[in-house]
Parts: structure tokens; C-alpha cells; sequence
């Protein structure tokens, strides 16, 4: 009883962090990072280079904006028309400039920014310890398998099959794991 209470506890905290990793929305710069009418025309009926990037400073000089191209200029996006707040990047998957972008994730279809970092942190957490719990109860069995206690063959290879996927599975979850903890400890992305 003990074992199926932790299971279905580890279980539901990794499902629940799963869904909010998938289904909450990155979030997008606000709307005064978005040009207006005006000088977005300005901007594109301008052809020099350095003219245009005067006009970035221009109206960048309201917004709380650090980070430059490597030129020194404005970092602007051409597809979403915004200047791009510190630590925005356009993902074009998801065609969009997303907040405090870390990268688009596959396994959750969604990019992994602001909105969701730690959604994604706590799914990548409930993971490793669904796997090692996994792999911790189903041990037992194994040395059963080793030892000739198991008389079922059909089990044997269930017991095999769980214990190698749950192993691979925290072995491989443990190292993106790290790889992110140490990414939040020095205050970084993966981008």
C-alpha cells in the first residue's frame, strides 16, 4: 500500500508538472515594446542601415533595454516589428518573440521561457525521482530473476524491460537536469 501511495504521488506531481509545462503559453513582450504605426513606416521606408538604427535608438531610449547586437545597435525582431526586451529571442517554431526565452522544447511542444521555466525545472525534478523510484522497487525483483526465484517467464522480461528503461530514462533525466540547475545558478539560458 506504502509503494502504490508514493507511486501515484510521484506520478500525479510529474503529470501535473507535464501539463503546465505543455499548456501554459510563453509570454510575449508587452505592447510598448511594439512600434507604432508611425515609426514602424518610418523604419522600413528607410533604406540606410545606420539611419535605421538611429531610429531603433530613438524610440528604444524609453525602454528599459541593456542588451545591443554585437555593432551596438537595437536588437530588433523584423517578423514580430518589436525591439527586443533583454533576453528575448523569436522562436520560429512557435512564431513568436518569447520572454526570457531558455529554447523550444520538443517533448513538451512548447518554448520554455518565463511563463514555464520552472514548470519545466519541477517536470525535469518528478521525472528523475518517478524513474528512481521505479527503478528502486523493481530491483528487488530483478535479483529474484538472477537468483532463479521467479518462476513466471513472462514476468521475467517485464521485470528486465522496467528496470533498464527506468535506469536509462534518470540516467539520461539526471544530466539535463544538472545542466539546468547549474544554467539557474548562473543565471543563464541555454541560448
Amino acid at each position: 500500500v506504502v509503494y502504490l501511495v508514493v507511486f501515484h504521488i510521484l506520478f500525479v506531481l510529474f503529470v501535473w508538472t507535464y501539463w503546465k509545462s505543455v499548456f501554459t503559453l510563453p509570454i510575449q513582450p508587452g505592447k510598448k515594446f511594439h512600434m507604432s504605426c508611425a515609426d514602424q513606416e518610418r523604419y522600413e521606408n528607410e533604406e540606410r542601415p545606420e539611419v535605421q538604427r538611429q531610429i531603433l535608438a530613438e524610440i528604444a531610449r524609453k525602454l528599459p533595454v541593456y542588451t545591443r547586437t554585437g555593432n551596438g545597435g537595437i536588437r530588433f525582431c523584423d517578423r514580430c516589428q518589436l525591439i527586443k526586451p533583454d533576453r528575448c529571442h523569436h522562436c520560429s517554431v512557435c512564431a513568436m518573440c518569447v520572454l526570457k526565452m531558455d529554447h523550444h522544447c520538443p517533448w513538451v511542444n512548447n518554448c520554455i521561457g518565463f511563463s514555464n521555466y520552472k514548470f519545466f525545472l519541477l517536470f525535469l525534478a518528478y521525472s528523475l525521482l518517478y524513474c528512481l523510484y521505479i527503478a528502486a522497487t523493481v530491483f528487488k525483483y530483478f535479483i529474484k530473476y538472477w537468483t532463479g526465484e521467479l518462476t513466471n517467464g513472462r514476468s521475467k522480461f517485464h521485470i528486465l524491460f522496467l528496470l533498464f528503461v527506468a535506469i536509462m530514462f534518470f540516467v539520461s533525466l539526471m544530466f539535463l537536469f544538472g545542466y539546468h540547475c547549474w544554467l539557474v545558478s548562473r543565471n543563464r539560458s541555454t541560448l
